[in-house]
């Protein structure tokens, strides 16, 4: 396959025109942070997309600026690997109203101050709106195969749905096409505890030297237990204590899991920020590709001439397999082709982010066909 230069690994790109979105507001000078891997074909027609899920950026295969840990998806995409670098082009773009490079509440509004609260309320739709937008601009018309889990995947299905165009390939791992009410209700109790800290300052902390970290510190602790199972924590930590030898009969961190996602918490604040955090999740919340399309899910897939893979895991109670097997469901009613597989990992949700062999299989396997 002849190819191109390689990119730049790291670009901000501004988009030329204002972004149309769902609320009806058009967004001014829309800045889209993306990381590229690997050789464009010279034909175009060697790229996949990756988009990251609900607290991920652009970094999914090098080391993070802030923490210098290594991308998220760092065992997935590389030379060789089942998202192989050195036969596809990756992209991978920080979403609209986030906090590491893209247009977010964070950034400046055109009279210079940071919007705040004052930024548009986003949809999943309006994410992919962006990275569309982006892929304009680097001339790219097709794209070898859409990848993403948790909320990448409802962006690769929201990209199937109104994009229906541009993937010929995609990837939906442990993901869902309508948010359920019990996954809206956990982002509201994270979203209120944002709310809730006095330093949230009604979201105008920026420059004030003070930022609603407890109160992110406790969504990201919620969040994340979502994103576990009961028989990893159970591995994991179990009841044991942390570093003494019984009970202190206050409120420390007695308990190792309690220790563990105080970390987890705290850790999150260094990199994320809280308004994005409010913003996404309420993105997430909206999300149901039904009610997009008058009703009727395999109404959205209709114009999509891409094949699919459907992917879940047996411990996610988060985005659990029924979820999975209703976007089958309606892909199927559709006449998409579609293959769906569900996977044994101990791991819960994030199982799509550790070590699961089976699931680098099923990607090398779908990508190759």
């Amino acid at each position: 396959m002849a190819t191109a230069a390689i990119l730049s690994a790291s670009e901000v790109l501004e988009l030329a025109e204002p972004l149309p979105l769902d609320c009806g507001q058009k967004l001014p000078g829309v800045r889209v942070a993306y990381e590229a891997y690997g050789a464009l074909a010279l034909a175009r027609d060697n790229v996949i997309l990756v988009m990251h899920a609900t607290t991920g950026d652009q970094h999914v295969a090098s080391p993070h600026p802030i923490t210098g840990k290594p991308g998220w998806w760092d065992r997935m995409v590389g030379p060789g690997k089942p998202i192989d670098t050195n036969r596809f082009y990756v992209l991978c773009a920080n979403v609209l109203g986030g906090c590491m490079g893209s247009t977010g509440p964070g950034s400046l509004a055109p009279d210079g101050k940071p919007y705040a609260m004052r930024f548009p309320v986003i949809t999943i739709r309006d994410m992919v709106r962006a990275q569309v937008a982006l892929l304009d601009a680097l001339g790219i018309k097709k794209l070898y195969c859409a990848v993403g889990g948790s909320m990448g995947g409802m962006q690769a299905l929201s990209l199937a749905a109104n994009w229906p165009h541009l993937p010929e390939r995609l990837l939906a791992i442990a993901a869902t096409a309508t948010m359920p009410a019990q996954n809206i209700a956990f982002q509201e109790v994270g979203r209120q505890a944002v709310m809730a800290d006095p330093n949230w300052q009604e979201g105008d902390y920026y420059g004030t030297g003070k930022a609603p970290d407890s109160g992110l510190s406790v969504a990201r602790m919620a969040a994340h237990i979502t994103y576990l199972s009961e028989a990893s924590l159970t591995e994991k930590f179990g009841r044991r204590l942390q570093d003494r030898a019984s009970k202190t009969f206050g409120f420390d961190a007695d308990f190792q899991v309690e220790s563990y996602l105080r970390h987890q918490g705290v850790s999150f604040t260094s990199r994320f920020d809280a308004n994005s955090y409010l913003y996404i999740t309420r993105a997430m919340s909206y999300f149901d590709l039904a009610e997009e399309h008058g009703g009727l899910l395999a109404d959205a897939f209709a114009e999509c001439k891409a094949r699919f893979c459907v992917i879940s895991f047996d411990t996610d109670w988060l985005y659990p397999t029924e979820l999975s097997r209703r976007l089958v469901h309606a892909l199927n009613a559709s006449g998409a082709p579609v293959s769906f597989v569900e996977l044994s990992a101990p791991f819960g949700h994030d199982s799509f982010l550790l070590d699961v062999p089976a699931l680098d299989r099923v990607i090398s396997g779908f990508l190759s066909r």
